[in-house]
């Protein structure tokens, strides 16, 4: 599980960054809200762990902007203000929930998990995914365009199935690396280049639209045109 910490207080986000370790999340850390916000939208995290009061853009304008683009990672709101309207107005930005500073970390730890639990029982609940006229059954591992089953090996799967729960987003090769193949490194290999081959010419070569697009310097997109 990886956790986005945006507070602009170093010795506070080091703190809480190194508890987070200490649970086994690995965690990164933004020093105010317009660096959270480009760190929200291209690193793939599970959750953020946001402040309300920071320089250049606040924690809550921060939340409006990402739901407004339809990113509905979970969101925990840190904050020392703690009246019942200060609470709402979080919510309503997009908090998923809300802890007021100063706070017990054992608290802290379980309303992490508590927000992470409920996220993976609503990807549980998801049977099919879909972009455009492809389909892939998450119980039987089926995969389909326009009616049409394409067979696919368990990594191209594995890979076919995080760019889909990704669709109209970019993604890098290292953010396939953690999160497809489990390397928290770079091991300098051509494994995702030759993955990726493999799975456009399965889900596009013989179909009229190409779904799986390179995003030169940056990475792949899966997209219905």
């Amino acid at each position: 599980m990886k956790i986005l910490i945006v507070e602009d207080d170093p010795a506070a986000a080091q703190l809480l960054q190194q508890g987070l370790a200490g649970l086994g999340y690995r965690s990164s850390i933004a020093r105010d809200g317009e660096h959270g916000l480009e760190m929200a939208r291209g690193g793939n995290f599970d959750l953020w762990v946001v402040d309300v009061m920071m320089p250049r853009m606040d924690g809550l304008t921060m939340l409006r902007t990402l739901r407004g683009e339809d990113d509905n990672t979970p969101a925990l709101i840190l904050s020392a203000l703690g009246e019942v309207d200060e609470r709402v107005e979080g919510l309503r930005s997009g908090g998923d929930d809300y802890l007021v500073k100063p706070y017990a970390f054992n608290e802290l730890q379980a309303r992490i998990e508590a927000l992470l639990r409920r996220t993976r029982s609503a990807q549980s609940q998801e049977t099919v995914l879909d972009v455009g006229d492809l389909k892939l059954e998450l119980l039987t591992r089926r995969v389909t365009r326009s009616g049409q089953e394409i067979f696919l090996k368990p990594r191209e799967l594995r890979l076919l199935e995080y760019l889909m729960r990704h669709a109209g987003q970019v993604v890098t090769r290292t953010m396939l690396l953690e999160n497809v193949w489990d390397y928290y490194f770079d091991p300098q290999t051509n494994v995702v280049d030759v993955h990726i081959s493999r799975l456009r010419h399965q889900i596009d070569k013989y179909f009229p639209s190409p779904l799986l697009h390179t995003v030169r310097g940056e990475g792949y997109l899966l997209r219905a045109e």
